[in-house]
């Protein structure tokens, strides 16, 4: 059995995850990384994706973050999502929505870093509502 660590998930909104567990998968936005128990101390930025905790317990709970922050300690990580939800409750207009306006971002556009940075996040979104949605 792996070695437990303190996990936090912080929306806007709420504080939707605290509590102990075993690993924590977070869509970095280098890629996605594993944090585990004792890990070296780390600040990084985060893409829209799903985050997968293992918690002490052994269950997996999966969450959709779209974009923020997370802080890992060795002794814990937290997650300051600028939105998140749990899976299960996603709902599909809402993923709709957000591809819509980021086609109008890269459409309205003023120069190529710009329209490189919001095809960047839509094609993010595209990638996130592909492994999440169903077809």
């Amino acid at each position: 059995m792996a070695e437990a660590f303190k996990f936090e998930l912080v929306s806007p909104e709420r504080l939707m995850v605290s509590e102990d567990v075993e690993e924590v998968v977070v869509p970095g936005q280098e890629g996605y990384f594993t944090v585990l128990a004792k890990h070296a101390p780390v600040m990084a930025t985060l893409q829209p994706g799903v985050i997968e905790v293992k918690t002490a317990a052994g269950q997996t709970e999966r969450y959709c973050v779209f974009g923020g922050f997370v802080d890992i300690m060795p002794e814990a990580c937290t997650l300051l999502a600028e939105s998140a939800v749990n899976v299960n409750d996603i709902d599909p207009a809402d993923i709709e929505q957000r591809i819509s306006n980021a086609r109008e971002d890269v459409e309205d556009a003023k120069d190529d870093d710009s329209r490189s940075k919001a095809m960047m996040y839509l094609d993010q979104l595209t990638t996130l509502q592909g492994a999440i949605l169903p077809a």
